[in-house]
């Protein structure tokens, strides 16, 4: 049987790429190539519709098996990851309490929040009561003026538990540049305390010290390619420091931690991942840590490769979490989380879907969770190592996307990241990227399915937004030195959730009339764009089968004490609807619209019809305008 079958390739011939190129430009009907079938990424790179065998030939991953080095496809055999869910601690009994409960609903990592002013040996003892150090994996964060105490604190627990240290893992957040990317705070110290973080927690060899928050720069709007890049010149600025502060190479690797952020563009998160592991993996090995063990993973001159492992923990994005249909949250978490456990993250974390709008809900919070679970209870994804490998297209991209993560990479360090920070000019970078695709947003190039496609017009929200309490720390507010630049905080559906919030909160609800008349196809097409785009800014939709005379649909309007006219038609036949539409209507209120952009445009705008809406048209900017005719 297995010989038919290796015949039954045979029978055919090999095809060439030249040969699927004719067949495709044939079909194309002279349509240029690049143009219609060639997409060219954010992240700087040309997207191809087919890819062949050829175009991965020397790809690293193709001569490599998951566990090895520069560990493309993972640094473990198999695909098992933390699903970790975080606290804010206020009350240390109720933190412990809900501990215990999440540990028994399937979470296998905690991250805690503690509050600065109530660190104690006596408050962590209470925290972690009836939590093995050995069994979870255990997180612990503050302020970053108290996160040194923390790791002390933390480390005498561990070790006075009596438990083998080689079994217990976790870490104890320090972020170096924390204070200067979320507040514009310099933190000139950082060397020193990175330093000390690394020796108090060096009795507990798997607990990471130092956190690299490439997720900051996702949260921010970064593209791709930006956070891996910075988040590796990041790491690289840390390592080095260290290691010129006498810390052993190889320690001072196995201390640092990278927290990165997943997106929506599924593909380019799987390669994202893979990208981020074999070069972190490069970069160390250029180091040459010496391995302190006699291991089985070591180069042949003695450089210790588990060095090299990077050590990922992934968050669900904060930018693209949108307020209006925010169960969508879910389904833009879910593919979240498939790119990150199919790019084999270390630990993962969902956010909860009300989070934009709430402090999360037990609800909110037990989906986010099982989200996770039924990614490996149900889809088995904690089976399978890697799938993405051999596959064409996410080799291409990995590489892709690696090329222009280094190239970012390299150009940061002639300076130094630190120095690129108190600059600005990573900060003005990521801030570019996110003004460029709140631009994409608002002319719907970068979709947002329920905000700004698709929206549910009568959904309101405003009663619902919680007033969440601000957290800071409050130090070194009395700092004389000039404020460094942050990043951006607000999500890409802000500016969207802000004009449906003013329809909400001035009291009137404006009434979108579809004038539907002529072409059935074109009249059911364009009421439906319209009524698609006007929704955006919750007015109230009046659609329509259609009307046999212009004057008719105006009366109907006119009943209805309409705001808005949209007259819905065909390009044909505007050129005598939409005048005999506008001077029906020029004397009342109504705002007379005309959906589409037909080629006699400029003769309905010399008429006087000046709005028009169309797949071309900025659809934030255009509703603020109607927005501040109607309210």
């Amino acid at each position: 049987m297995s010989k038919q079958r290796e015949k039954l390739f045979t029978d055919f011939p090999p095809v060439t790429t030249q040969e699927w190129m004719d067949v495709i430009t044939k079909d194309l009907k002279g349509a240029d190539f690049q143009k219609r079938l060639v997409w060219r990424t954010n992240e700087g790179f040309q997207v191809n519709p087919f890819y062949r065998a050829e175009d991965v030939e020397g790809k690293p991953a193709l001569e490599n098996l998951p566990g090895q080095f520069p560990y493309v496809r993972g640094t473990k055999k198999e695909n098992v990851w933390y699903v970790r869910q975080d606290i804010d601690v206020k009350d240390f009994a109720e933190a412990n309490k809900k501990a215990l409960m999440l540990l028994n609903k399937g979470v296998t990592s905690l991250g805690f929040r503690l509050p600065k002013n109530a660190l104690s040996a006596e408050n962590l003892a209470l925290l972690l009561n009836g939590i093995a150090p050995d069994k979870v994996e255990l997180n612990f964060s503050t302020c970053i003026s108290r996160t040194i105490e923390l790791a002390r604190l933390v480390v005498d627990y561990v070790r006075g538990q009596n438990l083998n240290v080689m079994e217990c893992f976790g870490s104890i957040e320090f972020d170096p540049f924390r204070k200067i990317l979320k507040k514009g705070m310099d933190e000139p110290d950082w060397v020193e305390k990175a330093v000390e973080m690394v020796q108090i927690t060096a009795p507990l060899p798997r607990y990471r010290a130092v956190t690299v928050t490439g997720s900051r720069m996702n949260d921010a709007g970064a593209f791709a390619y930006q956070e891996l890049g910075y988040s590796l010149s990041y790491g690289n600025q840390v390592l080095s420091k260290l290691i010129e502060k006498g810390v052993d190479p190889s320690l001072a690797a196995k201390k640092i931690k990278f927290e990165l952020g997943v997106g929506s563009n599924y593909f380019v998160e799987i390669a994202k991942f893979r990208a981020a592991r074999w070069l972190w993996a490069e970069i160390v090995n250029a180091y040459k840590p010496p391995c302190p063990n006699d291991c089985d993973n070591k180069a042949a001159d003695g450089t210790c490769r588990c060095a090299a492992k990077m050590n990922i923990h992934a968050t669900t994005s904060r930018f693209n979490q949108t307020l209006y249909d925010p169960y969508v949250n879910l389904l833009r978490t879910q593919t979240e989380a498939m790119s990150a456990t199919l790019g084999a993250v270390d630990s993962l974390t969902v956010r909860p879907f009300d989070e934009a709008f709430e402090t999360p809900t037990a609800f909110a919070e037990r989906i986010a969770v099982n989200q996770q679970l039924l990614l490996k209870e149900e889809s088995h994804f904690d089976k399978v190592t890697d799938p993405s490998s051999g596959s064409y297209y996410i080799e291409t991209l990995t590489a892709s996307l690696a090329e222009q993560a280094w190239k970012l990479f390299l150009e940061t360090e002639e300076t130094g990241f630190y120095e690129s920070l108190k600059t600005g000019s990573v900060q003005d970078a990521i801030n570019a990227s996110a003004g460029s695709r709140f631009g994409a947003a608002a002319s719907r190039k970068e979709i947002l399915l329920g905000t700004n496609q698709y929206p549910n017009s009568r959904e309101t929200m405003a009663e619902k937004i919680e007033e969440k309490e601000k957290h800071g720390c409050g130090c070194n507010h009395d700092q004389e030195a000039t404020p460094l630049k942050k990043l951006n905080t607000r999500r890409l559906a802000d500016p969207f959730n802000e004009l449906r919030l003013a329809t909400e909160r001035s009291g009137k609800t404006p009434k979108v009339f579809m004038l539907t008349i002529g072409n059935l196809a074109m009249r059911l097409a364009r009421s439906q764009f319209s009524g698609n785009f006007f929704a955006c800014a919750g007015y109230e939709l009046i659609d329509n089968l259609g009307f046999k005379t212009v004057a008719e649909g105006v009366q109907a309007a006119r009943e209805k004490k309409a705001d808005v006219v949209v007259l819905c038609s065909s390009d044909e036949e505007y050129r005598t609807y939409a005048p005999e539409a506008f001077d029906l209507l020029k004397d009342g209120s109504e705002l007379f619209v005309v959906a589409g952009a037909p080629a006699c445009m400029d003769d309905l705008k010399a008429h006087g019809i000046e709005h028009f809406i169309h797949v071309r048209s900025n659809v934030l900017e255009t509703l603020k305008m109607f927005n501040e005719k109607l309210l």
